[in-house]
């Protein structure tokens, strides 16, 4: 200090001062800023694992109702295909057709060798294979239109034999819907499902099964497209491991013999994909009384911190797949830790310039973070509709925008716009507690609403039908109710309302009738008479608080008895 020059000696310990205290807010901002990351990444997880699993059920789902279609339950077996060909071809035409994307093949196979096989190119040209002998090759005829010409058969060069493939075994040794298991296909080299059923003569017992492929191609490309981060790796797997899709690695491999073989998760190229399903294969392998969606942090390759979620899907016909998504923890810290570097150049400009506005830049920049913090606790805690009021243009206003858009997709239905069950649930118990907290006396309802006959939509015009029918519904029941009162689309067909003030008992009933009234109309968006069925309206249950129950799950379980109760009266 005695070589310093009195200038130095007033400056220099003044800057040390100021880049301390930039450090030090530095370091409490990346603190504060890891755990708004940590806590908005794993819903960031949760949530794309779940969107995977959203599009497995679109890609598989129409599986079962294309079987009805193609032999309704029921229906006895034909003695013989060729007796039966007409038939035959104008049923699995109309199946094909429910969902020609991805199923555009169904066949049947019987238990004397026969086959027959409809396979869609498109919506308009399709190819029958068929096979009336055991021991002759199928037949290739193509076609355009339901009731097109026949073009001249094409034999197959190998001789195919239904009876000893895997998805007539697996449907003959069922006794309702079945999974066969995922396969590679011996013409396109791809993975496919196969579900099955078997198919009864008319004395009950087995003489065929009919099935139809889904071809596991788009959901492997729907994977890869997802954009998670730069490292992540997103994959799909069976409970032993074998890969149905991933995001980094090919789900399948040439073998020495020219033909292809499955690959596992845990032989993957990929470190991070072999680390994230050692995670999981417990789990994956768990029985159905293991959680179905989880979220975990563990030591990556090179000893990173990786963050991960998982989601187990199954469904009645014996579905078991686990979607997998894992992330390195340094792709989520980046932003946080570019902010911090730029927290300590502003520091250190503004110990050179001004210590009073450098201060000042920094606390706005941690008071902010402490904002994010705050309401990512809150929602870490369940309280979705946590208020965020950051308004900047910079990373952090990204980061609180993101975040708000988090919020909104986590209380808000994707296809109706209402808010969805958990909103729901948690409203009306916040309105329990305002009513026993301040001395209420004024009693509210809650309704709980079931639409009637809503299958014959989904059944007869198809789930986009029913889509548009939950739409007009969702914005009729807005239209109908006040605008203290909340909508909530709570599962399927269903809705909950919460009427925020009734009078009384009657006062509930009159606006319950009234809401049966709007639902009675017609729906516009899908049609009257045979292009679209009419629901007839819906039946709507009541709860009154308090009186009916005294907690927001008796509430709604209060109204759906009612509503059970009303539609049986109705019939």
């Amino acid at each position: 200090m005695l070589r310093l020059s009195l200038r130095q000696s007033l400056t220099l310990p003044f800057v040390a001062l100021v880049l301390g205290v930039a450090v030090l807010i530095g370091a409490l901002s990346y603190n504060a800023g890891s755990h708004v990351v940590d806590t908005v990444a794993d819903h960031l997880l949760l949530e794309t694992a779940s969107r995977i699993g959203q599009a497995v059920d679109r890609h598989v789902f129409g599986s079962g109702a294309v079987l009805e279609a193609a032999f309704p339950s029921g229906m006895p077996a034909p003695a013989s295909i060729d007796a039966d060909m007409a038939s035959l071809r104008s049923r699995f035409w109309i199946a094909t057709s429910l969902h020609l994307d991805p199923n555009n093949y169904v066949y049947y196979g019987t238990r004397r060798g026969q086959f027959f096989g409809l396979w869609r190119h498109s919506e308009q040209d399709g190819e029958l294979r068929i096979k009336l002998k055991a021991e002759a090759p199928r037949m290739f005829q193509r076609f355009s239109g339901i009731n097109g010409a026949l073009a001249d058969p094409v034999a197959e060069t190998r001789l195919y034999d239904p009876r000893v493939r895997p998805w007539y075994k697996a449907g003959e040794a069922n006794a309702s819907h079945t999974w066969t298991s995922i396969y590679i296909d011996f013409r396109t080299s791809e993975l496919v499902a196969t579900r099955a059923r078997r198919v009864l003569d008319n004395a009950g017992a087995v003489e065929g099964v009919v099935a139809t492929d889904v071809s596991l191609r788009q959901l492997n490309d729907f994977v890869r497209r997802l954009q998670v981060s730069e490292h992540a790796v997103a994959f799909i797997i069976e409970p032993d491991g074998k890969l149905i899709a991933s995001s980094r690695s090919p789900n399948v491999k040439a073998l020495g013999d020219g033909s292809f073989g499955r690959i596992n998760a845990a032989d993957s190229d990929d470190a991070l994909q072999v680390a994230a399903y050692a995670q999981v294969r417990t789990l994956a392998s768990a029985p159905a009384a293991g959680a179905a969606r989880r979220s975990l942090r563990f030591a990556g390759p090179g000893g990173d911190s990786v963050q991960l979620a998982y989601e187990h899907l199954r469904d009645s016909a014996g579905l078991d797949w686990v979607t997998v998504v894992a992330v390195p923890r340094s792709d989520f810290m980046s932003g946080v830790t570019e902010n911090l570097v730029r927290t300590a150049v502003i520091g250190t400009v503004g110990a050179l310039v001004a210590v009073g506005l450098g201060l000042a830049i920094l606390g706005w920049v941690s008071g902010d973070l402490k904002l994010l913090a705050t309401a990512a606790r809150e929602v870490g805690e369940g309280r979705l509709d946590a208020p965020l009021t950051i308004r900047r243009r910079d990373e952090i206003g990204e980061l609180a925008a993101s975040f708000r858009q988090m919020q909104n997709r986590l209380r808000t239905d994707i296809l109706t716009g209402l808010v969805n069950r958990d909103v729901i649930q948690r409203s009306i118990t916040d309105r329990i507690h305002q009513h026993r907290r301040v001395g209420d006396g004024q009693p509210f309802a809650v309704l709980f609403i079931d639409l009637n006959n809503f299958k014959q939509v989904n059944d007869r015009l198809g789930h986009d039908a029913g889509d548009r029918a939950l739409v007009e519904i969702g914005g009729r029941l807005r239209s109908a109710t006040r605008g203290a009162d909340l909508v909530a689309r709570y599962a399927g067909d269903e809705f909950v309302i919460l009427l925020d003030t009734v009078s009384d008992h009657d006062a509930a009933s009159q606006i319950r009738r009234h809401i049966e009234d709007v639902l009675r109309e017609p729906l516009m968006s899908i049609g009257p008479g045979p292009a679209g069925p009419d629901m007839h309206g819906a039946a709507v249950g009541l709860a009154l608080y308090p009186g009916d129950a005294e907690d927001a799950d008796e509430l709604i379980r209060h109204a759906d008895r009612d509503m059970y109760e009303r539609k049986r009266a109705s019939r």
